[in-house]
């Protein structure tokens, strides 16, 4: 993200103007911009125009819009980020109040404006900003039959190609079309590597499999690159590494950046953060489960007693449209840093924040173990219980 102008002052409000240079800056964006921001960009918008004949004929203008937001929407394999609102800037083609939605393009300016901005948002900023937080990382999961190519950046993991091809049995009546078939998905597969992996951009790339698939067509890279002459894979041998994983599924991506040859060169990148994070917390709820918890209230509970070592959360849970709870989780991440631990705020479209999501997206590993918690959730049971029964009880009364 390329910040060109920013104006805040000392009670926190402001505004900033940024630009979006790649598709992980529109995914910081959406999480900058909330309901009640006001955002202005440049926009195109349909509007009518009276001819000499009398009827009213259409066209498009472009148009400088300030919208006070009330939702954002984003697709991610699209890149495209959405924002609607009400005009609150006069304009001789859209009246004040009216709707309008703007949609957020690589490479084009916009300024957003907050009341307050908070310390989530400055940190979302400065990480979308650092050039040096970026994983840039190229991933070739495969097995027989099934590759996929990923591109794991600083705040997003997008899929690029996914190529299956049908290759028969290695033994048996089949085995002549084997090697044939074979070689043709790992042709398939080179030609996706050229395509979508750039080494202008990434740091390296990793070919990851279960078995020996990645070997085979490591090598069947490396004679073919040799044979055609294509330079970006021969001037970056040294760039291109190999991992085991378990199968050639998006789940195994964690595999792949637990690995200890790419984790040496991601491991200063956020990224490579979340894994050993996450790969820590699952390592202390398996081996001392007292001193790991996760869900909001557990959570809670443990902050309140001071016991919060790490702190592992999505930042889903920060695009909260009650605004309140918002805080709440901005208060939680700053205490936690104030009171001495680690706070990881993990990106929900990495292969590690999808994981983190399926445990309510909220976690901690404890400086000290808790064993009470569970029990905690069967009082709050308990009493839900009772007061259900009671609830019942009144209504029979009457």
């Amino acid at each position: 993200m390329r910040i060109v102008h920013r104006k805040l002052d000392h009670d926190g409000s402001g505004s900033i103007k940024m630009i979006p240079v790649d598709a992980d800056d529109l995914w910081f964006s959406y999480n900058l911009i909330a309901a009640g921001d006001s955002l202005m960009a440049i926009t195109v918008r349909k509007v009518m125009r009276e001819v000499a004949s009398g009827r009213g004929d259409s066209e498009r203008v472009k148009l400088k819009l300030e919208i006070k937001v009330q939702e954002t929407e984003y697709h991610k394999e699209g890149g495209v980020l959405r924002v609607r609102g009400k005009n609150i800037l006069q304009n001789e083609h859209v009246k004040v109040g009216a709707f309008h939605t703007l949609e957020l393009e690589l490479h084009r300016p916009f300024v957003l404006r907050k009341v307050r901005w908070d310390s989530f948002a400055l940190d979302t900023l400065q990480q979308a900003a650092d050039p040096a937080a970026s994983a840039d990382l190229a991933v070739v999961l495969m097995q027989e039959g099934l590759a996929h190519i990923f591109l794991v950046g600083k705040s997003m993991t997008t899929t690029r190609a996914r190529i299956e091809t049908s290759i028969p049995r290695k033994h048996g009546p089949a085995i002549a079309g084997y090697e044939s078939a074979l070689n043709k998905f790992f042709e398939h597969v080179l030609q996706a590597f050229l395509k979508h992996v750039d080494f202008g951009v990434v740091r390296c790339a990793v070919i990851a499999s279960p078995g020996f698939t990645r070997e085979q067509f490591h090598r069947h890279l490396f004679l073919e690159a040799e044979r055609r002459q294509l330079r970006p894979i021969i001037e970056n041998k040294s760039r291109i590494m190999l991992a085991h994983t378990t199968s050639g599924y998006k789940h195994s991506l964690r595999e792949v950046l637990d690995a200890p040859n790419v984790m040496n060169i991601i491991k200063d990148t956020k990224a490579a953060q979340e894994v050993r994070a996450l790969k820590d917390f699952f390592s202390m709820l398996s081996n001392d489960p007292n001193r790991a918890c996760y869900g909001p209230k557990h959570v809670d509970v443990a902050h309140e007693r001071m016991a919060v070592q790490t702190l592992l959360i999505t930042d889903d849970l920060f695009r909260n449209a009650d605004t309140a709870m918002r805080q709440k989780y901005i208060n939680l991440v700053n205490a936690v840093k104030e009171s001495g631990g680690t706070a990881h705020v993990f990106s929900s479209q990495h292969v590690s924040g999808e994981e983190l999501t399926k445990y309510t997206g909220i976690a901690a590993i404890l400086r000290f173990p808790l064993p009470d918690l569970e029990d905690i959730e069967m009082d709050v049971l308990i009493v839900q219980g009772a007061l259900m029964q009671l609830e019942d009880v009144d209504s029979d009364k009457l």
